[in-house]
């Protein structure tokens, strides 16, 4: 998954004949799961259609402040454009344009987007030769990284004018690479390794049958991409499950039983910043696992339990910095029993859900929380998405990192 997915960008595109790579740029963006919505100025209509942007990125594009051929027109709102997006490209930047945007010109709806802008601009300057290397363009190119705008260096090659040279813009597999390398650079979690367990543990009764439960999964893989999308390194050790959780942050350990899964965590916690465990995981499991399946004989059959290991709880032995995060999911006595595993797990955070909350539990698509810190300081949360509860756990470890 690309750090763009879901993002909202606004692709602002100026007279240029570099104009006509912007097509393919819209498609990149939208096959990275981006939302595009497109600007161009009037003169960028000579260089490529429209129609065809409109058709790429599904939204309609935007050239001017109103449609002056018709007189029941709705104002093309500037700020709205603006506040909407998450990130804003201007590509081609020309020199013309990118003047305008050091003097604070507004003579049409792209430059007014620019000024009304409070998320990062990027710039791909294209131009001739001369005009790149003109002092002009160059102070213009310093002072609005001055003012916080990010330059995607034009490449060399041949332009328009017969020359080769330095001005041609960047092509737009590499404006994706810049824009996803600058991205993942500036992440608050950038650096940080977090240990995610997902999923149920099966354990043996016999080749064919196990002891499980009914955890899908989807919470603890809900986790990892809210913390990867954050910049973090993630080990995610998941039990049975259909789900996937792919990003190129995420690195998925398959396991089967709690013993799988005890160790494969011990093997990963010394290199965690954080630890969240998330997984469903068996407390018994039968004492004798049978070497061929059982048949059906007498009437009844019992099955020896014995306990498996504690894998938070182990965990929490070992703890030295790591910020260690547990679930409890209670059917009575929720808070007490939520506390008493703070204290007996070493845990910095425990994240109660209850079933007898409606919408709460496993295989839904929702969930209802509590958090509750070491300090036992009780924050209730309203029933959110499972995305939006894997959000809130994320910001819980970006508060003890402070960033």
């Amino acid at each position: 998954m690309s750090v763009l997915s879901g993002k909202k960008i606004v692709l602002g595109i100026s007279g240029g004949i570099a104009a006509y790579k912007t097509a393919t740029l819209v498609r990149l963006f939208v096959k990275a799961g981006a939302h595009v919505r497109v600007i161009m100025t009037p003169a960028a209509k000579d260089f490529v259609t429209p129609l065809t942007l409109s058709t790429l990125s599904k939204n309609p594009v935007h050239s001017s402040f109103y449609n002056e051929e018709d007189e029941n027109a709705v104002w093309n709102n500037h700020v709205e454009l603006a506040l909407w997006a998450d990130l804003f490209l201007i590509a081609p930047a020309t020199a013309n344009t990118l003047s305008k945007m050091v003097s604070g010109s507004s003579d049409n709806l792209l430059l007014a987007t620019y000024l009304s802008a409070k998320c990062t601009v990027y710039f791909a300057p294209a131009m001739d030769l001369d005009m790149y290397r003109h002092p002009s363009t160059t102070a213009t190119f310093k002072a609005l990284q001055e003012y916080g705008n990010v330059m995607i260096p034009a490449e060399s090659g041949e332009l328009a004018s017969g020359l080769h040279g330095e001005g041609r813009m960047a092509e737009p597999e590499n404006i994706i690479t810049f824009l996803e390398k600058d991205i993942t650079a500036k992440l608050p979690l950038r650096g940080k390794k977090i240990l995610i367990t997902a999923g149920p543990t099966y354990e043996a009764i016999d080749p064919v049958r196990f002891i499980g439960n009914h955890s899908s999964g989807k919470m603890g893989y809900d986790i990892a991409l809210a913390a990867a999308n954050e910049g973090a390194e993630i080990t995610l050790v998941s039990g049975p499950t259909n789900l996937k959780a792919e990003h190129e942050l995420v690195k998925i350990i398959n396991i089967t039983s709690a013993e799988d899964m005890y160790n494969a965590c011990h093997a990963h916690f010394k290199n965690a910043d954080a630890v969240v465990a998330a997984a469903a995981v068996a407390d018994y499991r039968p004492k004798t696992v049978a070497q061929q399946k059982i048949k059906k004989a007498d009437e009844n059959l019992t099955i020896e339990l014995e306990k498996t290991k504690d894998v938070l709880a182990s965990l929490g032995q070992e703890k030295k910095n790591q910020f260690l995060v547990g679930f409890a999911l209670e059917t009575e006595n929720e808070l007490e029993h939520a506390k008493q595993k703070i204290q007996k797990k070493n845990l910095d955070l425990i994240v109660l859900n209850s079933l007898n909350d409606e919408g709460a539990g496993f295989g839904k698509p929702t969930n209802k929380v509590t958090f509750i810190n070491k300090n036992f300081e009780v924050e209730p949360a309203e029933l959110k998405t499972k995305e939006e509860v894997a959000k809130d756990i994320i910001s819980k470890i970006k508060q003890h990192y402070n960033v």
